[in-house]
């Protein structure tokens, strides 16, 4: 296994297309049962796909999750396609993995966009692409982004320039 250290890590992570990428101590991921909710009352993806609620973990296994972890890569893209992250996501992920780091394990931003419709009860089609959300595990994406040297912004109309984040967790 390759011994990566934060710049190589960042590195790997720029590979994959992403705009920022910043290695982060997982204790400054902000997990928030509320995040959560929004997922259900505000987002049309609720319980349509795998990789969102009901079927993600929950904050309560996101948190016991993150404690097996000491940093993670914070991966950001502004003004792009979200699918961007995911795909950049899943692409760190297996790079990592097969560098020996088993334990990688990543989170997007938004629902999965891979199929027309989720095959929910036959189990996922694209297990080896498919990523809850971040916000679906419970993470409050601005605060961790905020805490990490990133700006955020909560946009207020359709017109303006989102920002996407995800996380891969790596050991």
């Amino acid at each position: 296994m390759a011994d990566l250290n934060d710049d190589a890590l960042v590195e790997r992570a720029l590979e994959t297309g992403v705009q920022e990428a910043k290695v982060i101590n997982v204790g400054t991921v902000a997990v928030a049962d509320w995040v959560r909710e929004k997922c259900q009352f505000g987002c049309g993806g609720y319980g349509r796909t795998l990789t969102c609620p009901p079927h993600s973990p929950t904050p309560a296994q996101t948190r016991a999750m993150l404690a097996d972890y000491t940093r993670g890569v914070l991966l950001h893209n502004h003004g792009r396609k979200w699918t961007a992250i995911k795909e950049a996501v899943a692409a760190l992920e297996k790079a990592l993995f097969f560098e020996g780091y088993h334990k990688a394990l990543g989170m997007g931003s938004g629902p999965c966009h891979l199929c027309d419709e989720c095959a929910v009860d036959e189990g996922c089609r694209h297990a080896d692409e498919a990523r809850p959300a971040m916000e679906a595990c419970g993470i409050d994406v601005f605060t961790t982004a905020r805490a990490n040297g990133f700006t955020i912004r909560t946009i207020t109309n359709r017109k303006q320039t989102p920002d996407f984040f995800g996380l891969v967790l790596v050991e």
